[in-house]
């Protein structure tokens, strides 16, 4: 019998905390933790277990959740009846890391009826190096496997941190792939030039020199080339789409519109509506243009360069210093006032834990017509420092979001990924295998209930 999950609260968020965007809340301890116990109940139970690092994850015209396991190198089908699972395929030659690295993102086919053909994005190594390859691959029903792997893109910019790693095709047949700026100006790679903004010559594409792809989102043709509709940036025509991007890891089409989320720095994680050409801003703002709490500090320019501490020569520069063009986002988790305390006692051995951020992993939607009438048209983003999913409402255009943010089916996990079923009644969550997040009381902890799982929510009705 499969263990049933030892803690699930039903919450909605408080209106100040959850909606701040341009203008800042009162402070608090931890905005994303300010939470209220809601009256609506859903029923819970671990699906299946054992998987290893489940990241990408949706269902097929047959009824199966299809997940990539980032760490085990496979594409598993899940049986929802019963949680048995049959691996599609297993990718030898995939790197696998800690957290970023490893089978990311994968879809499937607008015409997958037909052709059968899945898309699925990976980090490998050449050479020593790290890079990301993107591969098409033919599923046969009769034996349930994929193979006849086709290259579509290689050596796009990978490494061990913030490779995004989304896979999608748009509502006019071109797939898309987010990356990540892979934590340029942060952590191990402090002093490294974050690239973001960077954008690649004639030259180099034509040489097929992806280096400069950091922290965009492509667009390309079924067989990886370029769109001849493709926006034309600072004159010239690649496979970008949008830059400015930090760690864009969710990606769902609306309406034909691209919806994204992308995990901010101690602040201002983001979602966007990605518009061809358009800049989001990353490194030189976070969230909104307002100089609140964020300012850039280009360490790459410094000559001190100390293991620990802080630099000194390099002078901290205001959103509002920069004279680039933004898309603002929708809407940010969270915007706090400039002073802000980002140190939080609580979370003294884990300080990232407790900043006023959800690292939101992935981005879904729940229809119109779906039973549960409080999430009808709205975007459903899962949460890996909370163990939680925020549902936001959308507009009748479903071009914005509306209303007040809520915070749903609280356990102590890292979500991955959330994906309802065809009528709405069911959600799936994906969980991490491990890391820290914020579980019972409110408390930091690395102790996951169901690492490597899918948990099964029913609706009440």
């Amino acid at each position: 019998m499969k263990k049933l999950l030892t803690a699930v609260a039903v919450l909605s968020v408080l209106g100040g905390a959850a909606c701040a965007q341009t203008s800042a809340p009162k402070e608090a301890a931890n905005p994303a933790a300010n939470q209220a116990v809601n009256i609506e109940q859903f029923s819970a139970k671990v699906l299946t277990t054992g998987l290893q690092a489940p990241w990408d994850m949706q269902f097929g015209d047959d009824g199966y959740l299809w997940v990539t396991e980032r760490e085990g190198k496979q594409l598993t089908r899940v049986n929802v009846q019963d949680g048995s699972k049959k691996v599609v395929v297993k990718i030898d030659e995939i790197f696998t890391g800690s957290q970023h690295e490893g089978l990311l993102g994968f879809t499937f086919d607008p015409d997958f009826a037909q052709n059968h053909y899945l898309y699925t994005a990976y980090t490998y190594k050449d050479n020593g190096r790290e890079h990301a390859k993107i591969i098409r691959l033919t599923y046969d029903p009769a034996t349930q496997t994929a193979g006849n792997p086709v290259t579509l893109m290689e050596k796009l910019p990978a490494d061990d941190d913030h490779n995004g790693g989304r896979v999608r095709f748009a509502a006019d047949g071109k797939l898309h792939y987010t990356i990540g700026e892979n934590g340029r100006n942060q952590g191990t790679h402090l002093y490294q030039q974050n690239k973001a903004q960077y954008l690649p010559t004639a030259e180099q594409i034509a040489n097929k020199d992806y280096s400069l792809y950091l922290g965009k989102t492509l667009r390309m043709n079924k067989d990886g080339s370029i769109p001849a509709d493709n926006p034309v940036i600072n004159g010239v025509k690649s496979h970008i789409f949008t830059y400015g991007h930090r760690n864009p890891q969710g990606l769902v089409v609306v309406n034909g519109r691209l919806f994204s989320s992308e995990q901010g720095p101690s602040s201002d994680d983001e979602i966007n509506i990605l518009q061809a050409g358009g800049n989001y801003g990353w490194p030189h703002v976070a969230g909104f243009v307002d100089n609140q709490a964020y300012a850039y500090i280009n360490h790459s320019k410094s000559k001190q360069r100390p293991k620990d501490g802080e630099v000194t020569d390099v002078k901290p520069q205001k959103e509002t210093d920069w004279k680039g063009k933004q898309v603002n986002p929708l809407k940010t988790f969270f915007t706090v006032r400039e002073g802000y305390n980002f140190t939080d006692p609580a979370c003294s051995t884990s300080t990232y834990i407790c900043w006023p951020t959800i690292s939101p992993a992935s981005i879904n939607y729940y229809p119109e017509n779906g039973k549960n009438a409080y999430w009808r048209n709205s975007l459903i983003v899962s949460s890996l420092k909370n163990g939680a999913l925020y549902v936001l409402p959308l507009n009748s255009a479903k071009d914005n979001v509306q209303g007040d943010v809520r915070v749903y089916l609280h356990s102590q996990n890292r979500y991955r990924n959330a994906v309802p079923n065809a009528d709405g009644s069911k959600i799936y969550v994906a969980t991490d295998v491990r890391g820290n997040v914020i579980g019972k009381e409110g408390k930091v902890t690395d102790k996951l209930e169901n690492p490597g799982s899918i948990l099964e929510f029913t609706i009440a009705q």
